[in-house]
């Protein structure tokens, strides 16, 4: 069991810790291309401030590194990129990269993908372990059965705990959470992760139409959050926006055999369509493992629910 201690700037870190209840942050890298392999999914990522506030102040669970163009991860995760708006958030990647892009240049930027973010008041700050160099500027990984590696994560987990208690005031003979000795869990998926993960497993391709303009491109839940539907890959699709629309209102669904739809309706009503229906039929785009596919039961429920016919 690993855990990876992340190099941060303090403004990220106040404009998030002043939002709570987030459920994912985008941690993100002012330049893509670089692969992370320091911690697997599901082990620690933890926040470091520059010097010289220099200290541990927080941290999460890592999901999932992937590069995007900056516009793609404002509009996946908005505030939770740590900024208020768009203009700033390009503002400071531009600062690290070190130069002004042009307003329409839509530079890529590393997205590592963290949930249950957990930020610490300033009296619970951590210090840095004692074999940390001032020198270290992305980060540094830390192996949690070494004797730094279990001071450093007893320390996190022990002014996580103090800092929860004292925002949760509790009677008596409750007890409060505990955490114990680190392990690796699988995490669920935010709104942001979803939409970048079914973007990537479908290979950043209309999984009808076969459009891979990424500003088109949008993440579909078959069954809707408001029905009971997860923020889960096997509950996603990825369609063109126009096809989103259609198939979250019904005129167009996919079978359990993985067959597009089009209902009678979308002409019957618009008296248009002709370009819907040269796709009836059509076999699915799959993702290559089982476990990424469209679930059928979560298919048929949208083609008797949903599906107008």
């Amino acid at each position: 069991m690993k855990a990876f201690v992340g190099v941060t700037d303090r403004d990220w870190f106040e404009f998030l810790k002043a939002r709570p209840d987030l459920d994912e942050v985008n941690f993100w890298q002012p330049s893509g291309g670089r692969a992370f392999r320091a911690i697997s999914p599901g082990e620690p990522f933890l926040f470091k401030l520059h010097y010289p506030a220099n200290a541990i102040v927080g941290g999460g669970t890592f999901l999932y590194k992937t590069d995007f163009p900056a516009s793609i991860a404002w509009e996946a995760f908005q505030e939770k990129n740590g900024a208020p708006t768009y203009a700033e958030m390009r503002r400071r990647i531009e600062r690290y990269r070190r130069v002004s892009g042009r307003p329409t240049e839509d530079y890529t930027v590393g997205c590592l993908i963290l949930r249950d973010p957990f930020f610490l008041p300033e009296d619970d700050w951590v210090s840095p372990p004692p074999d940390w160099r001032p020198n270290i500027v992305q980060g540094k990984t830390y192996n949690l059965d070494s004797e730094i590696g279990r001071d450093l994560w007893a320390q996190v987990l022990a002014r996580r705990e103090m800092a929860w208690a004292r925002e949760h005031p509790l009677p008596e003979k409750e007890v409060p959470p505990m955490y114990g000795d680190p392990v690796q869990v699988r995490s669920r998926l935010g709104q942001g992760a979803f939409r970048l993960l079914v973007t990537d497993t479908y290979q950043r391709r209309c999984a009808i139409t076969r459009e891979k303009a990424l500003p088109v491109l949008e993440a579909a839940h078959i069954r809707p959050v408001s029905e009971g539907g997860l923020h889960e890959v096997a509950n996603g699709l990825l369609f063109r926006s126009d096809v989103h629309t259609l198939f979250d209102r019904g005129y167009v669904t996919v079978t359990p055999k993985y067959e597009f739809r089009v209902s009678r309706r979308l002409k019957d009503e618009f008296d248009n369509g002709e370009h819907y229906y040269a796709l009836e039929g059509q076999e699915l785009w799959l993702p290559g493992r089982p476990d990424e596919r469209p679930s059928p039961e979560q298919l048929e429920w949208h083609a008797d629910t949903m599906f107008l016919g």
